[in-house]
C-alpha cells in the first residue's frame, strides 16, 4: 500500500521517479517507522499517512528547487522536507540543520543508509550556525511565524535568492501581518495527493533596490 501511494502520488504531482530514487524514498521510510517507534520523531505514525504528510509534501517544493542549487533545511526535524528533496534533485546540495542530537542522529543514519553524497546534517541552533558561503534557496516547514524564520536566516540569506516556508491554512491576521513585511511576499496555496487541509507555500524575496 505504502509503495502504490507513492506511486500514485508521484504520478499525480508529475513528478518522474527512478528506480534507485523511489528505493531510497521507500528506505528513508521504512528508517522514519523504525526510529518513530523509539524516539518520537514525528506525530504520524501511519505509513501510509507518512507518505502524503512527510514525502509528498515535502515534494512540493520541487518546482522550485533549481539545479545546482545550494539549500539550507532550517529546523530538518526527521528530515523534511530537504531528505525528498535531496533525493528528488539529486544535483543539489544541501545542508540540514537541527538543534536536537536525536533528530540529527536520525538523518544521518539516513544519508548513510540512501547513500546521499549530496547532503551534509549540522547540529546546531540556527542563530549559532555560520556557513561558508551564503545559500541559494533556504526552506523551512518548522516556523510558527514567516517574521520569526526571516530573523533567524538573515545572516544566511543571499540577498538575490530566496526564502521558503511551508504553511497550512493561513489566517486573515497572518496574510495582513505578511502584506506588511518589506520583503516581495507570495503565498502560493498548494494541492498535496493524500491531505484535504489546505497548505501554502510561501516565497519571500528581498525588494529590489
Amino acid at each position: 500500500m505504502v509503495a502504490e501511494k507513492l506511486r500514485s502520488g508521484l504520478a499525480e504531482m508529475q513528478i518522474s521517479a527512478t528506480g534507485e530514487q523511489t528505493n531510497q524514498l521507500h528506505t528513508y521510510l521504512e528508517l522514519l517507522v523504525k526510529w518513530n517507534q523509539a524516539y518520537n520523531l514525528t506525530a504520524i505514525s501511519d505509513p501510509t499517512k507518512m507518505v502524503s504528510y512527510h514525502v509528498l509534501d515535502s515534494l512540493s517544493l520541487f518546482d522550485l528547487i533549481e539545479n545546482h542549487a545550494s539549500c539550507l533545511d532550517v529546523g530538518t526535524g526527521a528530515g523534511l522536507p530537504g531528505i525528498p528533496l535531496a533525493i528528488m534533485r539529486p544535483e543539489t546540495h544541501w545542508v540540514l540543520l537541527d538543534s536536537n542530537g536525536k533528530k540529527t542522529r536520525f538523518v544521518q543514519q539516513v544519508i548513510a543508509s540512501c547513500r546521499l553524497s549530496n547532503v551534509k546534517v549540522v547540529q546546531s541552533r540556527v542563530q549559532d550556525y555560520h556557513a561558508d558561503s551564503l545559500f541559494d534557496i533556504i526552506v523551512s516547514r518548522a516556523y510558527a511565524s514567516v517574521e520569526d524564520f526571516i530573523a533567524s536566516v538573515n545572516h544566511l540569506w543571499h540577498k538575490d535568492k530566496i526564502l521558503i516556508t511551508m504553511k497550512t491554512e493561513m489566517s486573515s491576521p497572518e496574510r495582513e501581518a505578511l502584506a506588511s513585511l518589506p520583503y516581495k511576499v507570495e503565498v502560493t496555496p498548494i494541492t498535496v495527493p493524500g491531505i484535504d487541509e489546505k497548505r501554502s507555500l510561501v516565497l519571500i524575496q528581498r525588494q529590489n533596490t
